[in-house]
């Protein structure tokens, strides 16, 4: 379509724009999963306290950490990472659209994918454990 490839007074072209755009678009996603998952690594990490509280039982020796509190701080560890990911993924990006050199790379969802499936994982084993 011609109309993504006209040349502007700046030199710029409007498919330049749309890539840039959607590189931004891209990038707010991924700060809203990051921002998502460290909710849920807060809510997982007083999920033991809670269940603690509700049942009244205390088998559970009384310590500061439980497997809980490992589980939630390793999902806020992930939610964490993904934003400073998420900006350095975003940058970098935006220059390659700039060289018109942009080539897609499927690298770093697999890591999120695995580690959060690795998460996932351990939080069903903690379920399955305090059942």
């Amino acid at each position: 379509m011609t109309e993504h490839s006209e040349s502007r007074k700046d030199g710029s072209t409007s498919g330049n724009v749309t890539n840039y755009l959607a590189n931004e678009r891209t990038y707010l996603a991924w700060l809203r999963t990051g921002i998502a998952t460290i909710g849920l690594g807060f809510v997982v990490a007083r999920f033991g306290l809670v269940i603690r509280e509700l049942t009244g039982i205390s088998a559970i020796p009384e310590t500061k950490f439980h497997l809980s509190s490992f589980i939630g701080i390793a999902l806020s560890v992930v939610g964490g990472a993904m934003v400073l990911f998420a900006f350095n993924r975003y940058a970098k990006n935006q220059e390659r659209i700039r060289a018109g050199s942009f080539e897609p790379s499927t690298k770093a969802e697999l890591v999120v994918s695995t580690t959060i499936f690795a998460t996932a994982l351990l939080v069903i084993l903690y379920l399955l454990l305090t059942f």
